[in-house]
């Protein structure tokens, strides 16, 4: 052959979900049997769905994957082939790790198996503990026409494409599953490119979309041909995209394909937030969401976000006041309900306070009011949403951002309360830049109206949680900027205190956030899970014990 037709298959698959990614997988081939193509890629685990983490380790899963593509196989007779990814039992009785395997389905049967050798353990990364490595690449034969299928973390070191090349590899082909942050996307490029520069082939790269816990999958697959041709999908969007590929001076290049303008800055970032909103909420099995709507900042950007994810419709916003509530916070949420056209409600909760203080007033008499009070009210406030969830059948979103989560700035069994908080790993100032970019854009497919919808001036005033008179964050905290810029280094750059001070820190300071971060473990272990969207996460990378007694030297 001189002339070859490969989709694209940016997918969004469900853990666990064997028959319905199946069912993804068919439809897949179906609109690329209608475009003519002779070979479908999609990405990694497609059946399985991915992360599987432990779920591979019950060999009845397993056989279930293999059995799931064994039968898809044969639908392949009259078809375009598939390459799809799938868990695939090993024969080795004392180890039940699987292998992390990519299956060329043509000609109506299993035409060939490779498996993944590199397997990351890193960052969010947690393979060897699942997956057992490969044995070592080999290409496979289509057409006439040798593929070296890199599987994933394979691509991202020189070894394995080299063994490929030097078997005869003539295109090679990276089935994917590599989740979003701010640096991806140019990482996977640097990568690919490497790999074509050093073997002088081209690469087709296939990533999947979509959210899966606190992952967000952006897509973004791409070609790269010798000499620096590019087609590349879009980003966060699942579809089938055709490339035409021809033999030139002895090579095959890549001639023809989707040419995506990929989102850049705040974009990227705020589609990734509501996609893995979107996703979490609706592969749970939910539909509608509720969340407190205080007037503040973080509290209109997650309606916002919510509202571009699910619809207007299915977004339930409910103000929560006190005697602390100023009449500013009850106007902003209000026209912030009002432009973001979803259903509103108030529930005071000053009664609840006032029956607290008589049921606890034998118990604390004598003793001063003090951050005791103001969890009360939070708390209620929690207990109120959770009421609203159990009646109407909604997800509660909460609301806190990294730099609050971060110092333990949030009420466990208040605030915290709820199924996904969608700010998790956003800190504060990127709320406040997101909230402006917001008010200026509305990418296309996003749910929401365009213009205006967070009120200027719940961006404009100091942030306060309104839990006693005259409240300010900076009452406690420094200014987020610096807050900000201290926690980055302390859990982005894993940087000592003497390092950040000397970037004109005030080391006492610094030394103050530090403890506060580290204290404020048992509250994020007890969090709900939120969008991964920074290069350190709470959780699944950055791994702290509870108990920690260490501190830097002051």
């Amino acid at each position: 052959m001189d002339r070859l037709r490969i989709a694209l298959a940016q997918l969004n698959p469900v853990v666990g979900d064997i028959a319905g990614n199946l069912a993804r997988i068919s439809a897949a081939r179906d609109e690329a049997a209608r475009l003519g193509a002779d070979l479908v890629v999609c990405p990694e685990l497609i059946v399985s769905g991915y992360p599987p983490e432990d779920l591979v380790l019950r060999p009845a899963y397993v056989t279930a994957c293999q059995a799931a593509v064994e039968k898809f196989a044969k639908s392949t007779a009259n078809g375009p082939a598939v390459l799809i990814g799938s868990p695939w039992p090993s024969d080795d009785q004392f180890d039940v790790r699987p292998y992390n395997a990519s299956i060329l389905c043509a000609d109506g049967t299993v035409a060939g198996i490779e498996y993944k050798a590199c397997l990351p353990n890193y960052g969010v990364f947690d393979e060897p503990r699942t997956f057992r490595p490969g044995p070592g690449a080999k290409p496979v034969m289509f057409k006439g026409i040798s593929l070296g299928l890199l599987i994933c973390e394979d691509m991202w070191y020189p070894g394995p494409a080299a063994a490929l090349a030097e078997a005869g590899a003539e295109i090679f082909i990276v089935p994917h599953g590599s989740p979003f942050r701010e640096t991806a996307a140019a990482e996977r490029l640097a990568q690919a490119e490497a790999r074509v520069a050093e073997h002088d082939r081209p690469l087709i790269f296939v990533n999947q979309v979509g959210g899966q816990d606190e992952l967000v999958f952006d897509g973004g697959a791409f070609c790269i041909s010798p000499g620096g041709g590019r087609h590349q999908a879009p980003r966060f969007e699942d579809g089938v995209y055709l490339t035409e590929w021809s033999m030139v001076g002895g090579h095959w290049t890549c001639t023809d394909g989707p040419q995506a303008e990929w989102p850049e800055h705040h974009e990227k970032l705020y589609r990734a937030l509501v996609l893995g909103t979107r996703d979490y909420v609706q592969k749970s099995g939910f539909q509608k969401i509720v969340l407190g709507l205080s007037g503040g900042i973080d509290s209109a950007m997650v309606a916002a976000i919510a509202v571009d994810a699910l619809g207007s419709e299915n977004v339930h916003c409910v103000m929560l006041p006190s005697r602390y509530t100023s009449g500013d916070s009850l106007e902003d949420a209000a026209i912030c309900a009002n432009r973001l056209d979803v259903k509103y409600d108030t529930v005071g909760i000053e009664r609840g306070v006032a029956a607290l203080d008589e049921m606890m007033a034998d118990m604390f008499r004598g003793r001063d009011s003090d951050v005791t009070e103001e969890n009360i009210q939070s708390r209620l406030r929690g207990v109120v949403l959770m009421a609203v969830s159990n009646k109407f059948g909604s997800m509660v979103l909460t609301t806190g951002n990294k730099s609050e989560m971060a110092v333990g700035y949030a009420t466990l069994y208040g605030d915290m309360n709820g199924g996904y908080n969608p700010l998790k790993d956003v800190y504060k100032t990127t709320v406040f830049e997101l909230a402006r970019w917001r008010n200026a854009h509305r990418p296309e497919g996003l749910l929401g109206p365009k213009g205006e919808v967070i009120p200027p001036r719940i961006i404009e005033k100091p942030p306060s949680a309104e839990l006693r008179e005259d409240q300010k964050d900076e009452d406690s905290l420094p200014s987020y900027e610096v807050l900000d810029d201290i926690l980055h280094g302390l859990i982005e750059k894993e940087e000592g205190a003497d390092v950040i001070a000397a970037r004109g820190h005030d080391l006492a300071l610094v030394l103050k956030i530090q403890r506060l971060l580290y204290l404020a473990e048992y509250k994020r272990r007890q969090a709900p899970p939120g969008p991964k969207v920074s290069t350190k996460n709470f959780g699944r990378d950055r791994r702290y014990p509870i108990v920690n007694r260490w501190r830097d030297p002051d």
